[in-house]
């Protein structure tokens, strides 16, 4: 079940949050999943799951993770240095990938990412491989955070829109500081405000938005409730919808 691998790359990008990447052969995944790391602490296997930010086909595995004081793993997995090693677990796991989305007519135009905090690592994923932008007409990535401090992997971001200037679109939020061009209000009050939608030039709609939640629990509930009141309904493999949500917590 578990494999050992090496810490080969850190980046910290504030005190508390962290990226890891780790030389190991998991086998193959889709992007959007997640791993499991661990170790054994106090004789007991303390192991937790993270999703995964590199796409498919790497050769190793690259997490993003906040530390936090009272957890039994993430302050130790700050402590791991280039050349440490750390257990991963032999298999990614998840469904929040891109196959689980519809096919059919209910497959939608716009593609949408919602995401709070560490939860934005999956959505690279996905936007690190060709499927996303051969898939759909128009990208929208909402990413909310507290601090400027917080936005991990901006400079990629960035890049994306650069890169694909007439098809994807980044809309930040920072709700305790003030960034230029970004939200200050959370992503569901932004969505229920309009701003959001003014931000991306585009409409949320049953017709032609697909969106994929990630994110805090509150931010899931209140982005599936406002989103629901717009008409878009949960996406299950029985009864294809508009809303795929991935719960960290």
């Amino acid at each position: 079940m578990w494999i050992e691998g090496l810490v080969i790359e850190r980046r910290d990008w504030n005190d508390k949050l962290f990226s890891l990447k780790i030389k190991v052969d998991i086998g193959d995944f889709k992007a959007g999943q997640f791993i499991k790391l661990s170790q054994v602490i106090d004789d007991k296997r303390i192991g937790r799951a993270y999703s995964l930010v590199n796409p498919p086909g790497c050769g190793y595995v690259e997490v993003l993770a906040v530390a936090v004081e009272e957890g039994l793993l993430s302050p130790n997995l700050q402590a791991l240095k280039v050349g440490d090693v750390i257990d991963v677990a032999t298999k990614a796991s998840g469904f929040m990938t891109l196959d689980e989305l519809p096919t059919d007519e209910a497959k939608g135009k716009h593609l949408w990412f919602l995401a709070t905090g560490t939860a934005v690592g999956p959505f690279i994923s996905m936007m690190d491989t060709c499927e996303p932008w051969e898939t759909y007409e128009r990208l929208v990535l909402a990413y909310g955070v507290r601090k400027v401090e917080d936005l991990a992997y901006l400079e990629q971001l960035k890049g994306y829109e650069a890169r694909y200037p007439e098809q994807f679109k980044l809309v930040l939020s920072v709700t305790r500081e003030q960034l230029n061009g970004a939200l200050t209000s959370r992503i569901p009050d932004a969505i229920s405000s309009g701003e959001l939608e003014s931000k991306a030039g585009l409409r949320l709609n049953p017709e032609e938005s697909q969106v994929m939640i990630c994110g805090n629990p509150e931010m899931i509930t209140a982005s599936q409730q406002v989103l629901k009141e717009r008409g878009l309904t949960k996406n299950l493999r029985r009864a294809p919808g508009q809303v795929t949500v991935e719960r960290y917590w």
